[in-house]
């Protein structure tokens, strides 16, 4: 068995099953690929992938067994190598974050500018998308940090420390007639469409349930991933924003924004990782960035910690902090 053909196995898996996009990915053939596979299923005893004519149909229950321990493996060797790099203290290589647009449009800027300048021999990629896409890279294994907000199942395999907190803020034009209103309940909020961001598929709205549990059936007239596009529509007059705070900046001075903090409570936005990664110098600094009241020391001691319980345990006493728009 070679490490090679356990990397063609699960780039085929990630592919879909498609090996000529595996290869195109992997920068071979697709020949190569698929020798190397009835190689390994040779080697097995095992079949590993149901077949039609050359196609890959699906895996077997077996193949599904092997490609999770080849992920392993190949996360093991990543790891060595990252161990390697920071044993020679090397402040070369690559930092992969998947996030949402409001993190990355309105928060993560200057944090990175601020790790680039530390760090320049370091690659940053950033990834946004949905939190069902975001569980998908990670599923992959294809990012060192995921940066996201609330406790959504998709993500309880990974470490989540909690970096700072955030409001939910009321968003209309100037001349809205809530606008004039300090502090709108959920009565009048029900009076109006609502904007606010697109709800998750892998669980209940929290903004929902609140309006629910006021007795309020809100009237949701577009939903969106991205707080800009939110805005636009704001001014647009399509109905009233439910937005981060931290997405409402001074260029923003056509729009009124009202404090909702009487009727949302605070969300706290996290940095999580995969339990048992090797974490260089570098990806530390880069959870000091995004959360000041973390030391290096409180990190390492519950990087490896077998559960989120005992994370949320080990910071019981950290106050997390506000951050604002």
């Amino acid at each position: 068995m070679k490490l090679q053909q356990l990397r063609y196995l699960v780039a085929v898996a990630d592919a879909g099953l498609n090996v000529t996009a595996a290869a195109q990915s992997l920068h071979t053939s697709q020949p190569g690929i698929s020798k190397q596979l009835r190689l390994l299923e040779d080697e097995l005893g095992l079949r590993l992938f149901i077949r039609q004519s050359r196609a890959l149909v699906r895996t077997t229950p077996a193949g599904d067994k092997v490609i999770a321990r080849a992920r392993v493996i190949l996360r093991e060797v990543a790891n060595i190598r990252g161990l390697a790099a920071e044993m020679r203290r090397d402040e070369e290589g690559a930092l992969s974050i998947a996030t949402t647009h409001t993190q990355a449009r309105y928060v993560l800027p200057p944090i990175l500018r601020r790790f680039r300048r530390k760090f320049p021999g370091v690659r940053v990629h950033l990834h946004q998308g949905t939190s069902e896409q975001i569980a998908d890279m990670v599923a992959r294994e294809r990012i060192d940090f995921v940066v996201a907000t609330g406790t959504d199942p998709l993500f309880e395999e990974l470490v989540r420390i909690p970096v700072y907190r955030w409001r939910r803020a009321i968003v209309v034009p100037a001349a809205h007639p809530l606008a004039r209103v300090a502090k709108p309940t959920f009565a009048q909020l029900g009076q109006h469409p609502i904007i606010t961001y697109a709800f998750s598929f892998s669980g209940p709205s929290s903004l929902l349930e609140l309006f629910a549990k006021a007795g309020v059936t809100p009237d949701v007239a577009l939903t969106a991933g991205d707080a800009d596009v939110i805005k636009e529509y704001i001014r647009a007059g399509f109905g009233v924003g439910i937005l981060a705070d931290i997405a409402v900046r001074p260029e923003d001075d056509d729009l009124r924004v009202i404090d909702a903090a009487h009727l949302f409570p605070p969300h706290t936005t996290w940095v999580g990782f995969q339990r048992g990664a090797l974490l260089r110098s570098y990806m530390y600094e880069f959870m000091q960035l995004l959360g000041s009241h973390l030391p290096k020391r409180q990190i390492q001691a519950i990087e490896q910690a077998g559960s989120q319980e005992a994370v949320d345990k080990a910071l019981a006493g950290v106050e997390i902090p506000f951050l604002r728009g």
